[in-house]
């Protein structure tokens, strides 16, 4: 659906990319993993339109597409969830799914029309939030970034980008959103995680991409490799599979 063929972006003297390439399908979790200055945030970057690479094709449904702003990102169903999140703390649930995309009128009816919608969206997500007229700042780590992951939906995307959704999280919470990047995949949705815990890689996703100093380090399944393997990509040691 997604693909990415021969990527390259340098800055001044540094190449953050070198001919790298990926393939997202619908339907699908993909991991990005790598140590830091891998290349992963500005791969992430030159999907969602932060960034234009220097070389290189990005395609969508086999045709070639240019990703020059954010806003082309969002026209070819691409959304990302940053690290930061970016919620409005002082603003309940309901505000913050729909920050930018509110309903036109400002009356009760479109209160009403959006509360409505994101009950009806966060239950579909099977998210629990006892009472979404809260500010944000008062949920849960787990409720927030599930926040930030619902609004993502809002435009109904066809990619939706992670960035390191379980970082600072709790055992609980992280099986929280697990089950959350779970149920995008059974929308039918492409996904594509970036993380450094390889244990919720392994427990989320169905094909690990690795890169390395800003190339393809190797593209494994996830069922059928051993975490060792996966380490030994991501830090260019050779290892011998038993």
């Amino acid at each position: 659906m997604f693909s990415v063929t021969g990527i390259s972006k340098t800055y001044g003297a540094v190449q953050a990319l070198d001919q790298v390439s990926l393939d997202l399908r619908a339907g699908e979790v993909v991991a990005l993993v790598g140590d830091n200055g891998a290349g992963k945030s500005t791969l992430v970057k030159a999907l969602s339109g932060a960034i234009t690479p220097d070389t290189g094709a990005i395609t969508v449904d086999g045709s070639r597409v240019r990703i020059a702003t954010p806003r082309d990102a969002q026209a070819l169903g691409v959304s990302t969830v940053y690290q930061d999140l970016a919620l409005c703390e002082n603003l309940d649930v309901v505000a913050n799914l729909y920050l930018g995309s509110e309903h036109r009128r400002w009356s009760v009816l479109g209160h009403l029309r959006m509360e409505r919608a994101a009950r009806d969206l966060l239950t579909s997500l099977d998210v629990r939030i006892r009472d979404i007229r809260v500010p944000v700042a008062m949920l849960s780590g787990g409720q927030r970034q599930s926040v930030a992951i619902a609004r993502a939906l809002i435009g109904r995307p066809r990619l939706v980008i992670l960035d390191e959704p379980t970082a600072a999280l709790g055992v609980e919470q992280t099986a929280q959103v697990l089950d959350l990047i779970r149920r995008l995949r059974e929308r039918g949705l492409a996904v594509l995680v970036i993380s450094h815990n390889l244990a919720d890689v392994r427990a989320v996703s169905d094909r690990v991409v690795v890169l390395r100093l800003g190339r393809n380090a190797g593209e494994f399944r996830t069922a059928a490799t051993s975490q060792e393997a996966i380490v030994a990509a991501i830090t260019g040691a050779i290892t011998h599979e038993h």
